[in-house]
């Protein structure tokens, strides 16, 4: 098989998430998944969450290694028949509304919104209630401060890598998270602490 891009990290935080996105998703039909990156999550909670459709997406120079896991995937003895082959999606441009299916009722997103840009995470939000009129569940997973303060030492360096490398990023204080989905009519319905001082935080509308 095809050497594809791996993430140590999603493998060690795949069956924690799991576990809570079996109990937010539970009522859920249609999940797009917003930056799939490796797709590793895409694969694995597709085959652990069989009622649920999983629409991979993510920037375009992300693509072909998604689509090729996918494929990979389907390969196997016990391939996930609910997963999608990933749609072309940047939060600053247009959102693929053609190619979006009109059932999405669930978003769920990993590592994203501290590599965007302030202005990027905007788009995030204000893209999902422009483009996503049934969604009514979001996931969001990943590290955050609150009231300005890092959980961990560890957060605080990895805070002054992330803007090393591209200053406009940076872990997102979860305040105005909070502010922007309220924004959209999301409203906070649980934080839950996650392994490597991460949270996933639950949204409903």
């Amino acid at each position: 098989m095809l050497a594809l891009p791996f993430s140590q990290a999603c493998e060690n935080n795949k069956a924690p998430i799991l576990a809570l996105l079996t109990q937010a998703f539970s009522q859920s039909q249609h999940v797009l998944e917003i930056g799939s990156g490796t797709a590793q999550h895409a694969v694995y909670f597709a085959a652990n969450l069989p009622h649920l459709i999983w629409q991979t997406s993510d920037q375009l120079e992300y693509l072909e290694a998604i689509k090729a896991r996918c494929e990979q995937e389907a390969l196997l003895p016990n391939p996930a028949s609910n997963i999608r082959l990933p749609l072309c999606l940047d939060v600053t441009q247009p959102w693929p509304t053609h190619s979006l299916s009109p059932d999405i009722d669930a978003v769920f997103t990993a590592n994203t919104l501290h590599i965007m840009s302030k202005e990027m995470v905007e788009a995030f939000f204000s893209g999902l209630g422009a483009n996503l009129p049934q969604l009514n569940t979001l996931c969001i997973y990943g590290p955050f401060n609150y009231q300005g303060q890092f959980t961990s030492d560890s957060n605080r360096q990895f805070d002054a890598f992330l803007r090393q490398r591209d200053p406009a990023s940076g872990i997102r204080d979860i305040e105005w998270i909070c502010t922007l989905a309220n924004a959209q009519g999301f409203s906070l319905r649980q934080d839950f602490s996650m392994p490597a001082n991460n949270r996933l935080l639950h949204f409903s509308r």
